[in-house]
């Protein structure tokens, strides 16, 4: 009853304090390995049917058998809290503690594996589509994490194709997302100002395009073929390696050692930005929990990963950072890299548990800016995952509806 209150109070006051975006959250140290999905969405950013179900699994490597709590709530398009009631867009309750854990089992690395299904014999469903966020409260009602996800309606239909930058100066650099809605299910009233579109690529949320208006409309169609607005720099493809055979070297694995946990070391990486680009099929940043002939869920181990750049002096205020959807993309010490004088590389080390990995290195300056083609390079040929999410709020209503949902990938990539 005081975790309902505090919420309560919690979400009364915001208007109060101001409508600014909301954040995700990043786990402590002791939350590893966080997989969110819809049942056919393998990335770590689910953007899911209204009526699907939703899963959220982590591990929690304190031994401790914590209590853990989720809490959902409803934005708007631009992440500002929506106007609606709980009991409008959740049908039962949320601020429900997790059930479904299980303990590790023959594992070095001791830790309980957490599942939550949405919906379950609490939470029945979700109502209205849009974006939302889950929260994760310990026993002690302290926020352990948060991720946002989107639900949307089959509406509309999203067209996506990839072209290749029409900037001359990025043409080799940068890909442009065009895109399409059109619809006969819905009259669009004023859609210049009503329809809001948002552009992720690889499922990252640190760089997305919004807010973008149609250029053109032709009956019920909305057109968008922008030359610079809705381009991405093309980045590379990620680097990866796989453990899932913890105590033999494997791909991107040079070697291992066994102390108190196993250590695998990676091969040496280099700076990419100034050589050709080479096609390396990857899973665009995303990761997979594999291990061979056993229950990846709770007999995966968890193993030290040490990382190491070759990399020339860095500017004052910048720093390398390993980043992939592992950890949702997040900026951390943890990711951050140290110069080694002993080895003349950048080194770090992250205990992550055993499967495939797609990993890059970016550039952060002192004010956190990220510059992701510093290390890895730029390459129009590269191949990405886009999403397109189209938003619509019609005269009167109080919450942005996600009408439609389209996605494409530049491996047929055209000028």
């Amino acid at each position: 009853m005081i975790k309902n209150i505090k919420h309560f109070l919690c979400f009364a006051l915001f208007p109060l304090i101001g409508l600014a975006q909301v954040q995700e959250v990043n786990p402590p140290d002791f939350i590893k390995t966080i997989t969110f999905r819809g049942t056919t969405n393998e990335g770590q950013l689910p953007v899911i049917r209204l009526g699907e179900p939703l899963y959220l699994e982590f591990d929690a490597v304190n031994g401790n058998e914590e209590d853990f709590y989720y809490v959902i709530e409803h934005y708007n398009f631009d992440w500002t809290k929506s106007n609606l009631v709980k009991g409008e867009y959740l049908r039962g309750m949320d601020n429900q503690r997790i059930f479904n854990y299980e303990n590790s089992f023959n594992t070095y690395q001791i830790y309980s594996h957490y599942m939550l299904k949405i919906p379950n014999q609490q939470t029945r469903g979700l109502l209205k589509s849009g974006n939302y966020i889950i929260s994760i409260y310990d026993d002690y009602d302290e926020l352990m994490f948060s991720r946002k996800f989107m639900i949307y309606e089959d509406l509309v239909n999203v067209g996506v194709s990839i072209k290749r930058s029409r900037d001359v100066r990025f043409v080799n650099e940068k890909q442009s997302v065009d895109y399409v809605v059109s619809t006969n299910s819905i009259n669009f009233i004023n859609p210049m100002e009503n329809i809001k579109t948002v552009i992720i690529q690889n499922n990252n949320l640190n760089t997305v395009i919004s807010n973008l208006r149609p250029q053109y409309t032709l009956g019920n169609e909305l057109i968008y073929r922008y030359n610079t607005e809705s381009s991405f720099w093309a980045g590379n493809e990620f680097m990866f390696f796989e453990n899932k055979d913890i105590r033999a070297a494997n791909v991107g694995v040079q070697f291992t050692d066994l102390q108190d946990i196993y250590h695998n070391y990676l091969f040496l990486d280099i700076n990419r930005s100034e050589q050709p680009y080479t096609y390396n099929p990857d899973i665009n940043g995303n990761f997979l929990v594999n291990v061979l002939d056993r229950d990846p869920r709770v007999e995966a181990d968890y193993a030290m990963i040490h990382f190491s750049l070759l990399y020339p002096d860095l500017k004052a205020g910048e720093s390398i950072h390993v980043y992939g959807n592992f950890n949702n993309y997040a900026i951390t010490e943890e990711t951050k890299l140290a110069f080694n004088p002993d080895t003349n590389n950048y080194e770090c080390t992250m205990k992550l548990k055993q499967g495939f990995y797609n990993y890059k290195y970016v550039i952060v300056d002192a004010d956190g800016n990220i510059d992701e083609g510093a290390i890895s390079g730029n390459y129009w040929q590269t191949e990405n995952n886009y999403k397109v999410l189209v938003y619509y709020r019609d005269i009167g209503a109080r919450f942005d509806r996600l009408i439609g949902f389209g996605e494409g990938n530049s491996v047929n990539i055209s000028n």
